[in-house]
């Protein structure tokens, strides 16, 4: 039976069945670079991970990493809404809560005293 007859009968295109598809041989060590940066910076996505592995040495490009991101199953997660807080000089903040039922906390914004016009 010839190749291209045996390939329609299949529903497959003959090149499938010349070529066969190899993986590098730094896949692996690359997949686990990548999934440690993901745990390691958790709002970095694809574009800054191949970034980071470019910098540590690895010659990569975005569509490689991207693609070993979907595969590996990685997101980034939501971004989370910024809630009312008061940054403090040192750096930390204090969430502010409200006092009473239906009052809403904005921090501290100061008031303009009335001035009269001549």
């Amino acid at each position: 039976m010839s190749e291209r007859r045996a390939c329609r009968t299949l529903g497959q295109h003959r090149s499938t069945q010349r070529k066969v598809p190899q993986g590098q041989a730094d896949e692996e060590r690359l997949t686990e670079d990548i999934i440690e940066l993901a745990d390691r910076y958790g709002r970095y996505g694809y574009r800054m991970v191949t970034g980071l592995l470019n910098n540590a040495g690895w010659h990569v490009n975005h569509k490689r990493v991207e693609r070993i991101w979907r595969r590996e199953g990685l997101k980034v997660p939501k971004k989370q809404r910024k809630k009312g807080r008061l940054w403090l000089n040192d750096g930390s903040c204090v969430r502010l809560t409200p006092e009473r039922p239906n009052q809403t906390c904005y921090g501290t914004v100061p008031l303009l005293k009335p001035r009269r016009f001549v």
